[in-house]
């Protein structure tokens, strides 16, 4: 893993990474605590994939299963593909990036400007052989020099997140962190964050954020993979155990309603300047749930996982909002 010296970048690479932690005000206030976030938009393809793409595609390169002018194959909900096609274009390599046509919008413009080959399928579930995952998995195996990037199965993502964004927390926190929350899409955030502060300090709760229609609630809270509801946060919401979710130290769990998340996406934006997705408004609520559970004066840490300009069509245009009955901002409703 590459890192930034001072002020000056070695590589364009090792811009992923070292991201800023900041306190949130509203957050805060409403927990009693003092919420932090890993502003994770800042790296250079604005999401805590880049984390996982880097890691990913370095690690296939240790092991020697991907040579020179290879190619990058993966299934994602698309935050995933713009890191490993960035990656990828970095390192010489292609990228070909399977995904839901039920993805935003601006996610496949993004990865078709990146010069990724982009495949899209139609919204299936796991068990279908259409999925994009298996569907990326079959394109990669039919591929000449290609390699898949399994990122929920491949512990390499959750590596990154150990190594990287724990000791990052940690650090910038100075070793003061009661509490951590985010989602799980693949798990290696939750799953990676949670070992590395872990082994820092067990008292250190890490607890899930899940929105609707995911099944982790129910199993780290009753010991059975059962979803309820559904929710339109992108890239995250999991129903099995993934390869990276395996021992993830999770001492409590939240499920947070869309309604909820959108909350703080809105107030978030509106109070304290910062234009972000679902997911990270899912976390946010977490936090607050968390900080009300742990108590007044705690530190609690969380994820911003993406920026708002990638939901554009979606998250932030109104008739999108109400065909959902998800509130609508003010200034939005107002035209």
């Amino acid at each position: 893993m590459q890192t930034i010296s001072g002020t000056l970048a070695q590589n364009t690479l090792a811009l992923i990474g070292n991201t800023p932690l900041v306190r949130l005000k509203g957050p805060s206030d409403a927990s009693g605590c003092d919420i932090f976030a890993k502003c994770e938009f800042a790296n250079p393809g604005a999401s805590v994939k880049d984390r996982a793409a880097l890691f990913i595609v370095e690690d296939a390169e240790s092991r020697g299963t991907i040579q020179p002018g290879g190619t990058i194959v993966e299934g994602t909900a698309g935050n995933t593909g713009i890191g490993l096609a960035l990656v990828a274009n970095a390192k010489g390599y292609k990228s070909i990036i399977v995904m839901p046509e039920t993805q935003s919008r601006e996610k496949m413009d993004t990865l078709r400007a990146l010069g990724a080959e982009l495949v899209l399928v139609p919204a299936a579930a796991y068990s279908n052989p259409g999925h994009f995952v298996h569907t990326s998995r079959r394109i990669a195996e039919e591929t000449p020099n290609a390699v898949w990037a399994n990122q929920f199965d491949n512990i390499a993502n959750r590596r990154a997140h150990i190594v990287g964004t724990a000791e990052e927390i940690w650090q910038q926190m100075e070793g003061r962190v009661d509490g951590f929350t985010c989602a799980a899409g693949t798990g290696g955030t939750i799953a990676g964050v949670g070992l590395g502060l872990k082994a820092k300090d067990e008292k250190v709760c890490i607890a899930l954020s899940d929105p609707h229609g995911a099944a982790l609630y129910e199993y780290y809270a009753h010991g059975e993979l059962k979803s309820e509801g559904s929710s339109v946060a992108e890239g995250i919401g999991q129903g099995r155990i993934t390869a990276n979710l395996e021992g993830a130290p999770i001492d409590t769990q939240f499920r947070i309603s869309d309604a909820e998340g959108m909350e703080w996406v809105t107030r978030l934006l509106a109070e304290e300047g910062l234009c972000l997705g679902l997911s990270s408004g899912i976390n946010v609520a977490g936090a607050v749930r968390l900080g009300q559970h742990l108590g007044p004066g705690k530190r609690i840490a969380t994820i911003l996982c993406d920026t708002g300009f990638r939901y554009l069509s979606t998250l932030y245009n109104r008739d999108w909002l109400a065909a959902k009955n998800l509130p609508v901002p003010p200034w939005l409703a107002a035209g």
